[in-house]
């Protein structure tokens, strides 16, 4: 008798266990009474029926994700993997639907992926599939939404996250961006080459003016020099012409002094024997004592009258600027 009521004492507190159940947050537990539902539990400590009723199954009412591979062709026809995420949760208004009008709902979300994926990617090409990526998650998004609503699930966001073109697609992709990229810069060094090309050619130009302008002050003080030298011999009763020949020879004796102070120089002076400045001395009197009387002479020589027409070489005188007469 007493095996008997600690028997029935056991089986009693079993029964009495039984009856309660928890439910962790953010879940939600269907019950069922004969196989028929009869309510859904929320988080916290519940009680059911023994025997009677039973957890049919919990739901879980937290946002999850689900990563659907696929494979599609581009309009340009170029076949590429794409990642989808898909960000959805349970309505916890609807667990009922969700529960028992969809067994599987991660391969009715996966069917719909593709459909959409499949229906939108072939309308572009791929450089426009990597630009429009958000669009694509948006149509599948929109399509999910239009669908799984019906059975319970909320479709919170839809994110394409990889594109994967075939590998011969991505290395041809990297060379006609190195391409571009590598005549970029040829077009940049060009530039920069030209700008200094223009620049230097601007900077001789300038030193070439500059450089011009400093010869011709020097020349012109030197100018000044041999007035002032020849003025000065004149004024010791040396004539200008006698003057200038000296002030030559100077010039030319102080240039074979510079040259032979420069222990590497491979310049040769011509004339350069010792008679040379004597014999340009010489020359240059009687240079200049001929041009004078030359001079001279045209001044004195008297004008011809040419007759009309006649215009041979031995009547023309270029000091002469009468006009021709019409008789001889």
């Amino acid at each position: 008798m007493d095996v008997f009521l600690i028997v029935l004492a056991v089986f009693a507190l079993i029964i009495l266990f039984s009856s309660f159940f928890t439910v962790k947050q953010q879940t939600a537990v269907v019950i069922e009474r004969f196989g028929k539902f009869t309510s859904i539990r929320n988080s916290g400590l519940q009680l059911k029926i023994p025997i009677i009723d039973r957890v049919a199954g919990r739901v879980n009412l937290r946002i999850q994700q689900l990563d659907v591979l696929i494979e599609t062709k581009t309009k340009d026809n170029v076949f590429i993997k794409m990642k989808v995420s898909v960000q959805f949760k349970v309505i916890q208004d609807k667990v009922y639907e969700a529960f028992y009008k969809l067994e599987y709902p991660h391969d009715q979300i996966t069917a719909y992926v593709f459909d959409v994926v499949r229906a939108e990617v072939p309308k572009l090409i791929l450089d426009d599939v990597f630009v429009r990526k958000d669009d694509i998650a948006i149509a599948v998004k929109r399509e999910l939404n239009e669908a799984m609503t019906t059975y319970g699930y909320d479709i919170i966001n839809t994110l394409v996250t990889d594109i994967d073109p075939d590998i011969q697609v991505k290395n041809a992709m990297n060379r006609i961006n190195a391409a571009d990229r590598e005549k970029t810069a040829a077009e940049f060094e060009s530039e920069a080459q030209r700008i200094r090309i223009v620049a230097k050619a601007k900077a001789e130009a300038e030193s070439k003016k500059l450089q011009g302008q400093g010869i011709a002050d020097q020349r012109r003080e030197i100018a000044r020099g041999l007035v002032e030298s020849v003025e000065v011999l004149n004024s010791v009763g040396i004539n200008s012409q006698e003057a200038s020949a000296l002030i030559v020879v100077t010039q030319h004796y102080d240039t074979l002094q510079a040259i032979g102070a420069d222990t590497n120089s491979n310049l040769i002076l011509l004339p350069n024997s010792p008679q040379a400045g004597s014999d340009m001395l010489n020359n240059m009197v009687a240079s200049f004592s001929a041009s004078n009387q030359i001079g001279e002479t045209m001044k004195n020589q008297p004008k011809r009258v040419k007759a009309k027409n006649d215009h041979t070489s031995a009547d023309f005188n270029p000091s002469d600027t009468s006009n021709p007469t019409d008789e001889v």
